[in-house]
């Protein structure tokens, strides 16, 4: 889980470094930074637990590092959801960012087309306001949890649906 954890932090500061936008990427950077310190920590901690006596505080200790880990991040996947929103210069095409900028873009796509549905498709309420109740929006959490398991220190395992070409960063 603490490999995996940094596989979050390269995906942050990929899409970070492509942020036109100062305050997301610094916003995403930070987070990636949080995150990268929860997984060192978590990574030590479970090397410790593997060789010592098993205690429950240790146990819970390890519990309580793997939850933090996963609300850091969470918090990297909003913020790059964050920086999609402004936008994401163009990597080069056949590179690690340009996969990661593909994922993004994607999702990106994905959102706009739900909140285009959502518009057309939604009922009304009494005053002629959208209700909101309908189907969640797409998130890159929900793209994250369709992909294979993650290899450490590998965020092109971050794929974009087949057929799709990275050919602008706006949808």
């Amino acid at each position: 889980m603490a490999s995996d954890g940094r596989v979050f932090v390269r995906f942050g500061r990929l899409v970070a470094k492509n942020c036109p936008d100062k305050s997301c990427s610094s916003e995403l950077l930070r987070a990636a930074e949080q995150t990268h310190t929860i997984s060192s920590q978590l990574g030590i901690v479970a090397r410790v637990k593997a060789v010592t006596a098993e205690s429950r505080s240790a146990s819970e200790l390890l519990v309580s590092n793997a939850q933090n880990l996963l609300q850091a991040i969470l918090h990297v996947l909003r913020a790059a959801e964050a920086a999609c929103i402004k936008g994401l210069h163009q990597p080069p095409p056949d590179s690690e960012e340009g996969e990661v900028a593909a994922f993004c873009i994607q999702w990106r796509k994905n959102l706009s087309r739900h909140r285009a549905e959502e518009c057309l498709n939604s009922e009304r309420d009494e005053l002629g306001l959208r209700k909101t109740q309908a189907r969640a929006e797409p998130t890159l959490t929900a793209m994250v949890q369709e992909q294979p398991p993650l290899t450490k220190n590998n965020p092109k395992s971050l794929k974009p649906v087949q057929g799709h070409a990275l050919t602008s960063s706006h949808p």
